[in-house]
């Protein structure tokens, strides 16, 4: 959809769409909102989705508007947030675009790539977008009741907090969308962040008397210590408030869910002592990082040790350094380059660190990146780190796909590891010389294709990979492991255990679920959703 100033179409729609709604019969719906970012309102609806589905119902998350850049790529091409893939995961449906219809992948601090119903219509500043946000009310109300058409219960998100005051009248995810689909609302405040008391009345006070209404309750999230001290907080709360407090959530560490956004990767940030029978691996943390997801596997690995080399941190004695994706390769190579990693990364690579760009860290890798139509920078090009041998094109479309592939032979890997994957990028990297590609793509959007991706460089002490997702398969993951391990001079390590992440996703959603049961009064809840 293309955004338009004053599209007189849109408030024409809604009204007479609003009408029409009344003779309609759809699915009931809770949304959730918080007090602040951050709060943990995206864990709550994966749980409440992954609960709905256990007690029998068919069950969908939607969040109008998301700002994240971890996205993830349908079946079908679309780009779509994260968080709403895990909880299209948590109540066990195919994740599709209409669950998260607007897509905003910041690019700088005043500008962001915007992203409808999958596809990029294009970059925009902060100003432009608000501005036109209420164009885009037919989009999310086309999408959410597309959903509530098909599903028994739909399970909507908020973002941030409903009392930015400054964005109400362009609100579209907010109290907007709960009007929209005239769903009761659910206030979340986080405890461990402190003022948890103060957020919530405060919260409530900048309301408007209708949009209090449609608040039936509070939740606390993060809690720790004795439940029987916060007791006369809640009773204030609730006499304060005139709402209900439906329960506390406790702060949990040993539940592992994928993170939202990148602001959550503070807790990757800590310092470990390698063991020398252990895989040591550093993950630079770029300042538009992107689908830090592809790493999750890692951490799992019983003879690895991981840390995200923050700003100004230097990078350490890694047996791997990872450059993972980027939404804005140009500038976060500049970073590298104007903060001294450039020499860092360099000179670990003499001293025999394997290096393993993803997507934007792949396309960091050659020899140059030329920006022809400006769609990252004002830079017509960027000197690369000179890894591959290789330069790299951004261009207009934007390829977005499901993939399958395999490693392509080389002397380096035995096996054949099939891997499935992702990609999300508008770079085409051309490899020069006797370059030898990384993997071969052999099914794209579900049909038969044959082509070369990534490279191997520096006698297999580089790789290179536009896939997201290469280190789910535990089969590719142990091999290039054992890679890193034969060259450390380290024996084979085959655990025990094999990390399966999509038989350990369900249990742990099955945990999250049943700790938010019994923290929530859930009979409250259906009865708030007229059940």
């Amino acid at each position: 959809m293309e955004i338009k100033p004053g599209n007189p179409q849109t408030r024409t729609w809604f009204g007479d769409f609003l009408l029409d709604m009344k003779n309609t019969t759809f699915a009931k719906r809770i949304m959730i909102q918080g007090t602040g970012s951050g709060v943990g309102k995206s864990v709550i609806v994966a749980a409440l989705c992954r609960i709905f589905k256990q007690d029998g119902y068919k069950v969908a998350p939607f969040k109008a508007q998301n700002m994240a850049l971890n996205s993830f790529v349908t079946r079908n091409g679309g780009e779509m947030g994260r968080a709403q893939v895990v909880q299209a995961e948590a109540a066990g449906i195919e994740p599709t675009v209409d669950m998260n219809p607007i897509l905003i992948k910041p690019t700088s601090d005043v500008g962001a790539q915007i992203i409808v119903r999958g596809k990029v219509v294009g970059n925009m500043s902060a100003h432009y977008y608000h501005n036109h946000k209420p164009e885009l009310i037919q989009v999310v109300s086309d999408s959410f009741f597309k959903l509530a058409k098909e599903y028994e219960i739909v399970v909507i998100e908020g973002a941030g907090s409903p009392a930015e005051v400054n964005l109400r009248k362009s609100d579209i995810v907010n109290m907007k969308m709960a009007e929209i689909a005239n769903s009761p609302v659910l206030l979340v405040g986080d405890i461990d962040k402190g003022g948890v008391f103060a957020w919530l009345i405060g919260t409530l006070e900048l309301l408007t008397e209708e949009e209090r209404k449609r608040v039936k309750g509070l939740i606390i999230n993060k809690f720790r210590g004795d439940i029987n001290i916060l007791k006369p907080g809640l009773d204030y709360l609730e006499e304060r408030s005139g709402k209900d407090v439906l329960g506390v959530i406790p702060y949990f560490k040993d539940i592992w869910i994928e993170e939202e956004d990148s602001l959550s990767l503070e807790k990757a940030r800590y310092s470990f002592i390698p063991e020398k029978s252990k895989i040591s691996i550093e993950i630079l943390y770029l300042p538009h990082i992107s689908n830090f997801t592809d790493f999750d596997p890692l951490e799992e690995e019983e003879d690895v040790c991981l840390r995200y080399v923050g700003r100004g941190e230097r990078i350490g004695d890694p047996d791997l350094l990872i450059i993972p994706g980027s939404k804005n390769t140009i500038d976060d190579l500049a970073y590298l380059k104007g903060t001294g990693y450039e020499e860092q990364i360099l000179a670990r690579l003499r001293k025999g660190t394997k290096i393993l760009g993803i997507c934007g860290g792949y396309q960091m890798l050659g020899k140059e990146i030329r920006d022809p139509y400006h769609i990252e920078s004002s830079r017509g090009r960027i000197e690369g780190l000179g890894l591959i041998d290789a330069f790299t094109v951004l261009e207009k479309d934007k390829i977005t796909s499901q993939v399958k592939a395999h490693l392509e032979k080389n002397k380096f890997f035995s096996s054949k590891g099939k891997i499935k994957g992702y990609e999300i990028h508008t770079g085409r990297t051309n490899l020069l010389k006797e370059v030898t590609p990384f993997f071969r793509i052999t099914e794209r959007f579900s049909r038969p294709v044959n082509i070369k991706d990534g490279a191997i460089g520096k006698e297999g002490r580089v790789f290179g990979t536009y896939i997201h997702g290469i280190f789910d398969d535990h089969i590719f993951r142990r091999d290039f492991l054992n890679y890193i391990r034969k060259t450390k001079g380290l024996p084979s390590y085959f655990p025990s255990r094999k990390v399966s992440i999509r038989e350990r996703k369900e249990k742990e959603y099955d945990k999250l679920a049943d700790i938010v049961r019994r923290s929530l009064d859930m009979k409250k809840i259906y009865k708030i959703m007229g059940l």
